[in-house]
């Protein structure tokens, strides 16, 4: 039995070759099962994210062709025009590189948490194809034991690292609730798309969308519930807003001074967080200078996240700790699977001994012998026969000159010197 892991990542392979690895959900249960069917794989599951393609399995030896052949076949692609961007791993390589994964160690943002969730979607798409079995889906258990132990032992996870996701965390510094507040997000792009959908998940009551492209704005508000606003309506909504972020790449600043003085007086002087990741600035700095208005810019997120890398880097040490000992954990209990036939064989045969002896008792007590004596009996007849073969075996040890095995005998019996 092998474990055998190859993949890319956003490391090993330029998007363009990503892309054409990448397994949609939809197909996902289809390609596990005819992966599954290939008469050399076990097991298998697939993680397919944006950043890596990765496929787990269990074969009968370590022949990453197998998989490579079902890879180029699968998604229409010659070998030749990916294996230069594949990565391998087989047996305790592979536990440590997916407790890594997991824990988001080899992350394009160290310690991010979303890669977890992916993991476990990749579990249970592998669990529904039916394509998990003993030693695949033990592995992914195990995986995210280590992941939730690196999370609960480390503050790998606790500093934002993410312009976006450090936003949210100066938000809730200055709302209690998020529940009860209406954020505008200014732009369509990637950075506002993240920061709604920090927002959405903690909870934020009302989401406004407002882009030049009102399409745009549309397509980007539906995925949160939101609302969307052109970006000439702004002025009217700017009083709703409790907090403003703003990302887009407009040469001349969006809101000014003297729009947001409105706003306030229509508030009655409630605060605004107001947040400006572009550059150049889409609020003009004098904004600032407004009561009840708590104004940041890019830099002064990236002071805090550069100080939360270095948390997470030092976070990421006593990870490294944490995973070499889950890793230990998990590679005895693979060894002990070796010796599980053993026991098993070993338990049957001795079931085998105690029923025909047992059935001996009963018939000597049907043909009229005490209770006392037929017990006697089964305990000295069962006493014989079950440490029969092994004393043959150890007398032919000594006969043999076998000392090694006479002294495991000693060490399996646990046997203490009679003298």
């Amino acid at each position: 039995m092998t474990l055998i892991a190859v993949g890319i990542n956003y490391n090993t392979a330029p998007v363009s070759i990503r892309e054409r690895l990448a397994f949609p959900a939809d197909c996902l249960n289809l390609s596990l099962q005819q992966l599954w069917q290939r008469k050399e794989i076990s097991e298998a599951a697939i993680l397919s994210t944006c950043n890596r393609t990765e496929f787990y399995c269990e074969t009968e030896a370590n022949n990453q062709e197998v998989l490579i052949d079902w890879i180029a076949d699968n998604r229409k692609i010659k070998p030749a025009d990916f294996t230069p961007y594949l990565y391998s791993y087989t047996d305790s390589q592979l536990i440590r590189h997916m407790f890594r994964v997991a824990c988001g160690l080899d992350s394009m943002i160290l310690g991010e948490p979303q890669i977890l969730g992916q993991m476990k979607t990749a579990y249970q798409a592998a669990y529904e194809a039916g394509t998990l079995g003993k030693y695949l889906g033990k592995l992914f258990q195990h995986t995210f034991t280590a992941a939730k132990k690196v999370r609960t032992d480390t503050a790998i996870g606790s500093s934002p690292v993410s312009v976006a996701f450090a936003a949210v965390q100066l938000a809730l510094q200055i709302f209690d609730k998020l529940s009860e507040q209406t954020a505008i997000l200014i732009g369509a792009g990637e950075t506002i798309e993240l920061t709604a959908r920090h927002l959405y998940q903690h909870g934020i009551g009302r989401i406004i969308i407002a882009n030049r492209t009102f399409d745009k704005a549309h397509t980007l508000a539906a995925q949160f519930n939101g609302y969307a606003i052109a970006l000439s309506e702004l002025p009217k909504h700017l009083a709703e807003a409790d907090i403003i972020v703003s990302s887009t790449a407009s040469t001349l600043p969006i809101l000014g001074k003297g729009m947001l003085e409105s706003a306030i007086k229509k508030r009655k002087h409630k605060p605004v967080f107001m947040l400006d990741l572009a550059v150049p600035r889409d609020i003009e700095p004098e904004v600032a200078q407004l009561p009840d208005v708590y104004l940041y810019t890019v830099d002064d997120l990236q002071n805090t996240i550069d100080q939360n890398m270095n948390s997470r880097r030092q976070a990421a040490e006593q990870a490294e700790e944490i995973i070499d000992t889950q890793v230990e954990h998990f590679l005895d209990w693979l060894r002990s699977q070796g010796a599980q036939e053993t026991i098993k064989d070993y338990r049957q045969q001795a079931e085998l001994v105690r029923d025909e002896m047992l059935e001996k008792a009963l018939s000597q007590l049907n043909n009229g012998i005490s209770a006392e004596e037929a017990l006697k009996r089964l305990a000295h007849t069962l006493t014989n026969k079950l440490i029969h073969t092994p004393s043959t075996q150890i007398r032919e040890a000594g006969i043999n000159e076998r000392h090694d095995l006479i002294a495991a005998a000693r060490e399996l019996f646990k046997l203490q010197n009679s003298q």
